[in-house]
């Protein structure tokens, strides 16, 4: 088992033991302390920095970028147009009725 593995399943551990009782404060002062240690710990800090790559590195880059692209493109432009005149159209005004009365009806299943 790796140094990772091992440590999310004692984090896992005290969450699901601070989840099933004990008291509040004593819970949520272990809650917070198993995030701390995860987030001190060398294989925390790996994966922060592996979120941070992905986040700021050329693949996202590329990513914001290709969708930058669709969205002024005129396929992005007809596809919005489409959405919308979907949503104005009697078709789609029905579907939302239909939408709001499944909702309505599990809600009201709910409170039952």
């Amino acid at each position: 088992m790796t140094d990772f593995e091992q440590q999310l399943r004692t984090w896992w551990t005290k969450l699901t033991a601070w989840l099933h009782g004990g008291q509040p404060a004593e819970g949520t002062r272990k809650a917070k302390a198993a995030m701390a240690d995860f987030r001190e710990s060398e294989t925390g800090r790996k994966a922060e920095s592996a979120i941070r790559d992905l986040r700021e590195g050329e693949a996202a880059r590329k990513a914001r970028e290709a969708l930058k692209d669709l969205r002024e493109s005129d396929a992005g432009r007809k596809a919005r147009e489409a959405l919308q005149d979907l949503r104005d159209s009697e078709t789609g005004r029905k579907a939302k009725a239909a939408f709001r009365d499944l909702r309505d009806s599990a809600s009201n299943r709910d409170k039952s």
